[in-house]
Parts: structure tokens; C-alpha cells; sequence
């Protein structure tokens, strides 16, 4: 059997005009945010004959999206169905105004991200004799309910581990015999601390697979190291967003990279500033057309992500685009500190390969309108005064070493750090 992510590029193409041809004439009908867009682009079913023809429509923001909810609340206007057809909402966990954007889904909507699901799942890959566990709060978030629904449909047990305890869930994985966990890089790593400090070995537990998403950390080599190490376990990175669902993975053969699923959207790396492509192998932003979500669709939506394609070919003869290190950065997370463009992901990057590091924030202030960075480390509990003295020298020359700058760098005490499940917030701008 020939699976969709198995397509050579002109069959894959083929698939992606057809669903895009389709998109757009369901739009047409019935979508009072799109329609005058595609109406001053020019741009019709009829009239869509290539992919080309896609990039005589401006790129999207995120704040459009944002605006449009604002002006048409609750959920704005991008429904291309009637409201009272929406079975699902999910929504991102905010805006950089705090106001999260509301996703409605069809049952169309949910098979097409369940078809997302089951090729990340077959690209991975999931195993017949995978139990896996879901340990997050079951709320809005869409990431792990679309990948716990999936494991379920494809005959996976399943634990929905919401509303427990850190210590609670480590029982529940142990005793049910779970061998792949599904959650954030960040709770891999909480997870390793609550384990030290019940004395529970993680390696013990026999879980083979940790599938991270929600935040950079699965393609960034000291995170991963540091996860594998205590766990004994591969780690798999997942990429998507709300708003166009789940849509890139790491797989065993190419475990730096992350592979895009064009059979469900199709993917541009532009210019951060214009709607130019990028030259080959050179970075840039991560622009998606959703497919697989024909009732609620984004036509190149800005992700934010910066990244940058992998021009070798496929060690597995696939023709879908990959991913160069996973997502690099965001271009709204950039910092520039002393002259140096600084992403909080590639100070963790350093962070990471000191073991005595328990947890970290990153606090941006100014002076005199340049922006200054304090690094707050939070040491493990048995390091004495000296000792924490030395790493934050170490740290400090890591920084200078690595990233060409000193920030300020101070340890704060044990436990003194916030903890988090789902995406971590550890960036704080000080006016």
C-alpha cells in the first residue's frame, strides 16, 4: 500500500492543487473572511491552476486573526460552514495582547487532522506494542487531544493523564507498563526532577519513546541528550499549531530534522520582512496554506518560526520538505543584546549542558533603550554557595563562548523558579 507521505514530488503536487482547488471553492461559497481576499488577489477555483497561482494572496498574520475575532466575537469570521456544524474548540494559549485565538472544528475539520496524526504516527514511527501516556490537563490545548484520539483510533492504549500529580503520573506510567509519554520538553525535564527526588530511576520504567511538542526543545541536542539520558528513551520531535494543526515530526532515520507534511498543507520559507522566498538552505520564516482543514482554512499563514529546508536528499527517498535542526527560533521571541540577535532557544541550548541547572528564567530589561538579559539559575538543591558561584562564571563564559555576549547571570534558590506543564513561559520583559 502507497501512503500519501510516500508520494514522489508531481504525485504529491497533484494531491495538493486538488485539495487546494477544492478549499478554495468551498471558501467561495461560504466564508465571509476569506472571500474578499481571494476576490481582490483575483484568485478563484477556476482560475487556480497551478500552486503558483497561490502567492498572488498576501501572506497572513497572526494578528488579522486576532483583529477579526475581535471585531466578530467569539470565534470572527473564518467558518466556512455554519457555526452550528463546529463540533470542537481549541484555543492557542495567547496573543502577545493575552487574548488566546479560538479554533472551531468540524467532524470534516477533526478526520483531516486525525489523517495528519496517523501519518506523523506511521513517520515516527508508532509500534503495535506502543502504551502510550498523555500526562497534561486536558483543556483547550489541541496538540495532545488530536495525538491521544489518534493513538486511540489506530489501537494504542491510551492514558489520559490530566489531574494528577507529577508523582501521581509516575506511578500511573509505571504501573500500567507505559512505554511511550507524550508531553511538552519542559515536563520531560520536570518529570526528571520529580523522579530524582522521589528516587525513582526512569530508565527502570521501560519507557522507549518521549514525543515532545508544544515548545522548542525536541531538536535542540542538549535538551534531547539530557531527556534521553535520564529516560533511556528516544526522542521525538512534533511540530503544528493551533491554528493549522499538526504538521511536522522527527524520525528515526533524520532525528535533527523535522519532516513537514505537504501531503496536508503546503509549505514557503519567506523573507521574515517581505513575501520573497529564501535562496536555498537559507533561513527564514515558515509560511503554511493549511489543506487538511478545508472549514476553518489559513492561506499562507506567517507561523513565526524560523527555519531553514534541507537541501540533501531523503535518506528514505521521500520527496517532503525537511527541516534543517527543527524550528530555530521565532522572529517575535528575537532578542538583540548588544548588537547579537539572541533566541531564548539557543540560550537553553547552553543551559542544558550544565546538569547543575535545575531550572532557568531569562529577564529582559533595558537600559537606555538597549536590552539587557539576566539569566536566573536555579541550581540543584546540594550545591553550596561556592559551587553556585562557579557555575554562574561557567554559564557566563558558556554564553560568550557560544552566542558571543555576557549576560548577567545570578542563581536563585532551590524551588524559587515557576514549574510548568504545558508550554513553558521563562522569557519575562521588565519595562
Amino acid at each position: 500500500m502507497t501512503y500519501p507521505e510516500d508520494l514522489p514530488r508531481a504525485e504529491l503536487e497533484v494531491r495538493q492543487l486538488t485539495k487546494l482547488q477544492a478549499m478554495v471553492a468551498d471558501v467561495q461559497a461560504g466564508n465571509r473572511f476569506w472571500q474578499p481576499r481571494l476576490q481582490q488577489a483575483g484568485l478563484t477555483a477556476d482560475s487556480l491552476t497551478s500552486l503558483a497561482d497561490l502567492q498572488r494572496l498576501p501572506t497572513l498574520h497572526k494578528s488579522d486573526l486576532s483583529a477579526d475575532q475581535a471585531a466578530s466575537p467569539p470565534y470572527g469570521t473564518n467558518l466556512t460552514r455554519p457555526v452550528t456544524e463546529y463540533t470542537r474548540l481549541h484555543q492557542t494559549s495567547g496573543t502577545t495582547t493575552g487574548q488566546p485565538l479560538r479554533w472551531l472544528d468540524t467532524p470534516r475539520n477533526w478526520d483531516g487532522l486525525m489523517e495528519c496524526w496517523q501519518q506523523i504516527y506511521r513517520l515516527m514511527p508508532l509500534r503495535p506494542d506502543h502504551r502510550c501516556c498523555f500526562p497534561f490537563s486536558f483543556g483547550p490545548f489541541l496538540g495532545f487531544w488530536a495525538g491521544f484520539e489518534a493513538a486511540v483510533s489506530q489501537g494504542r492504549f491510551a492514558v489520559a493523564a490530566g489531574g494528577l500529580s507529577s508523582e501521581a503520573r509516575l506511578k500511573l506510567i509505571a504501573d500500567n507498563q507505559i512505554n511511550l509519554v507524550g508531553c511538552t520538553p519542559t515536563y520531560a525535564l520536570r518529570l526528571i526532577e520529580v523522579a530524582a527526588s522521589q528516587k525513582v530511576d526512569l530508565k527502570s520504567l521501560g519507557v522507549d519513546t518521549i514525543l515532545v511538542a508544544g515548545e522548542p526543545g525536541g531538536n535542540v541536542p542538549a535538551i534531547r541528550d539530557r531527556i534521553t539520558a535520564a529516560w533511556g528513551a528516544r526522542v521525538v520531535d512534533h511540530w503544528g499549531m493551533t491554528e493549522i494543526g499538526p504538521l511536522g515530526v522527527s524520525r528515526a532515520e533524520t532525528p535533527d530534522e523535522l519532516t513537514i507534511l505537504e501531503t496536508e498543507c503546503i509549505a514557503e520559507i519567506l523573507q521574515h520582512d517581505t513575501d520573497n522566498p529564501v535562496a536555498t538552505g537559507e533561513i527564514g520564516e515558515l509560511v503554511i496554506t493549511t489543506l487538511a482543514r478545508p472549514d476553518s482554512p489559513v492561506f499562507r499563514y506567517r507561523t513565526g518560526d524560523l527555519v531553514r529546508a534541507v537541501t540533501t536528499p531523503d535518506p528514505t527517498g521521500r520527496s517532503l520538505l525537511r527541516l534543517a535542526g527543527g524550528v530555530l527560533g521565532r522572529s517575535d521571541d528575537m532578542l538583540i543584546i548588544r548588537g547579537n540577535n539572541v533566541f531564548p532557544s539557543s540560550v537553553e541550548a547552553v543551559l542544558r549542558e550544565f546538569e547543575d541547572i535545575v531550572e532557568y528564567r531569562l529577564v529582559v530589561t533595558k537600559d537606555r533603550e538597549m536590552q539587557q538579559l539576566r539569566i536566573e539559575l536555579e541550581p540543584t538543591a546540594d550545591l553550596d554557595a561556592p559551587a553556585q558561584t562557579s557555575l554562574a562564571k561557567r554559564v557566563t563564559h558558556g554564553m560568550k563562548d557560544r552566542l558571543n555576549f555576557h549576560p548577567e547571570v545570578v542563581t536563585v534558590p532551590p524551588g524559587s523558579l515557576p514549574r510548568f506543564e504545558m508550554k513553558a513561559k521563562r522569557l519575562v520583559r521588565e519595562s
